[in-house]
């Protein structure tokens, strides 16, 4: 099913592959080289998994048809139960910087499809979404009622649920899960700037590099290794497009709807997953100046890139690439 939503590959070796996949590019990598086949229908089922279920750009996806059946108990897919899950729990861990809710914000903002057909428009049509000063603060996750135990949701009607800032780092821990179970082999999948690896990992870990666009035409500000959990980069300067009032990008604030004010070019987290590693570096550019100080006292290692391309290394994370 995930070859019709994944492109063919764009590079492959005997232990690694490459593919397009949600306007972005997927990398698989493992230990093993037998593996690798085993390991690719694996990531496949896994992605097709989660596009069917938490796409917003679907209309027959599951989470929009959940949205359109508010005020009333539903019971959810094994998979969208997960989901929601983990975005309640990252709206909650990150006092609400990170939201589910903040849907119609983000629309409003122009990003109401595919971030590709998002950009092509507005080369097209010249600007799309609105002014900023129609922000539309997010209603708040604490108002969904959910159920983890038993896959029960019930949500307030007009609240949007937008998973797109959890679904591919989600879908990267589950993948590397499943695929290191499968085979026994270490594995790091990766979607766009989300990072998870799993299994025994190669001798000295798993290098990569931190840069600003994860398809490589942006300058690589380090190199780093992980030997388990996640990595993320979150990043302003991307996934952006013009709107009437100038750039706008994928990030809202739910506290204001409004893309938050530009202090951090990109933001990269280390955590013990990437669901948290990417919720983190997410709130890490909403909190934009108070970014550094959450970071360190929540002991995640990160790596702030501002706007004027200065780096600013927390946390525990390498400050040269000697250390790193």
């Amino acid at each position: 099913m995930s070859r019709l939503l994944a492109g063919p590959p764009l590079s492959r070796t005997d232990t690694r592959v490459d593919f397009d996949v949600w306007s972005t590019t997927a990398t698989l990598v493992v230990t093993d080289p037998d593996s690798l086949d085993a390991a690719l229908a694996e990531l496949d089922d896994e992605l097709a998994g989660i596009d069917a279920t938490c796409s917003r750009f679907r209309g027959d996806s599951e989470i929009n048809r959940v949205v359109a059946t508010s005020d009333r108990d539903i019971q959810l897919s094994p998979v969208l139960n997960a989901a929601i899950t983990a975005a309640l729990r990252v709206a909650d861990a990150t006092n609400y910087l990170v939201d589910p809710t903040v849907a119609a914000a983000v629309i409003a903002r122009g990003y109401d499809s595919d971030i590709a057909a998002v950009v092509a428009r507005a080369m097209t049509d010249g600007s799309i979404g609105t002014s900023t000063s129609a922000g539309r603060p997010a209603p708040g996750a604490w108002r969904i009622r959910h159920d983890p135990a038993t896959g029960v949701l019930r949500l307030p009607a007009g609240i949007g649920v937008d998973l797109g800032a959890i679904a591919k780092a989600l879908a990267a821990d589950r993948a590397a899960t499943r695929i290191a179970r499968a085979t026994g082999c270490g594995v790091l999948v990766g979607l766009g700037g989300d990072i998870a690896v799993a299994g025994e990992p190669p001798a000295g870990g798993w290098r990569i590099a931190v840069a600003e666009d994860h398809r490589g035409s942006a300058q690589t500000h380090q190199t780093v290794s992980i030997t388990s959990g996640g990595l993320a980069t979150s990043s302003t300067t991307v996934r952006r497009w013009r709107t009437s009032s100038g750039w706008a990008h994928h990030i809202v604030d739910p506290r204001t709807g409004e893309n938050p004010v530009p202090l951090w070019r990109t933001a990269s987290v280390a955590a013990a997953s990437c669901v948290d590693a990417n919720a983190a570096a997410t709130a890490a550019i909403v909190l934009g100046a108070d970014a550094p100080h959450w970071l360190v006292t929540r002991g995640l290692p990160a790596l702030l890139i501002d706007v004027n391309g200065s780096a600013r290394a927390l946390a525990g994370w390498p400050a040269s690439e000697e250390a790193a």
